[in-house]
């Protein structure tokens, strides 16, 4: 964790595999332990920045008779493994993050697996910190669509001063979905604070639940949003190289891309 701040090192994800699909409770390949050292090889549909990253965090059966949702997670650095591609990440809203799939294979001091079971780790860290940062992402995004709008409006009254501009009745509307957003958002972070006190809360079916709909909300309340600030915008709102261009926030379908 030091060098990761130290060194801003860029951690690849890696717990989708060929055979789960995307449920990354689950894995088939197992990792393997021996004189110390610890060696993996997972057909990963999906890792995230893939090429680019300097460490790849990555899920696996803690060993070769574990059942498939006895899992681990472990850290490899790059000069620890090779990636031999195999499938190419072309997804809309999320093309940036380069998360192509490839044949992983690493090899590493064991010391490198996380000692907690990544049933731990999933539940009470992993899964409500994603999707808070994903639903606060979210809504800056909609937030900046909205100040360009606002903006917009600002121009236009001031070329025509004495009259009601366009667009003002959408804003107020806009300004009260975003208050919503945010409240969604902030009650979530409140109830992960509260759970992080309580162990058996933390790992409960029905806190996990509660995180994932503060993202499905965050997802569907700012597309409303931001077809408004298009609607407000116009042609200048999809004319990509304006003050109000909307292009990389209007394509997004947040959820959809991120499940």
């Amino acid at each position: 964790m030091r060098r990761v701040a130290s060194e801003q090192l860029l951690l690849g994800s890696a717990t989708t595999e060929a055979g789960i699909g995307g449920n990354m409770r689950n894995s088939i390949c197992a990792i393997e332990v021996m004189d110390g050292r610890c060696y993996l090889e997972k057909d990963a549909t999906v890792i995230s920045y893939g090429i680019d990253c300097d460490a790849i965090l990555i899920t696996s059966r803690s060993h070769k008779d574990a059942a498939s949702s006895d899992q681990v997670m472990t850290v490899f650095l790059k000069d620890q493994y090779t990636l031999e591609h195999t499938q190419t990440w072309d997804t809309l809203g999320m093309r940036g993050t380069c998360s192509d799939g490839f044949i992983f294979k690493g090899e590493a001091p064991a010391e490198q697996i996380l000692p907690q079971p990544f049933a731990e780790i999933a539940a009470q860290s992993m899964l409500a910190s994603a999707h808070l940062l994903w639903s606060s992402l979210w809504y800056g995004i909609a937030v900046d669509a909205f100040a360009r709008a606002q903006n917009f409006v600002r121009a236009v009254a001031r070329k025509a001063p004495g009259t009601q501009p366009p667009g003002l009745v959408q804003l107020a509307e806009m300004s009260s979905q975003l208050q919503v957003i945010r409240a969604n958002i902030v009650n979530g972070l409140q109830s992960f604070e509260a759970a992080r006190k309580d162990q058996d809360r933390l790992s409960s079916m029905g806190f996990a639940v509660a995180m994932n709909n503060v993202k499905i909300a965050s997802s569907e309340m700012i597309l409303p949003v931001i077809n408004q600030a298009m609607r407000i915008c116009g042609i200048l709102g999809y004319k990509n190289g304006t003050p109000y261009s909307l292009g990389r926030h209007s394509p997004r379908c947040p959820f959809r891309a991120a499940r």
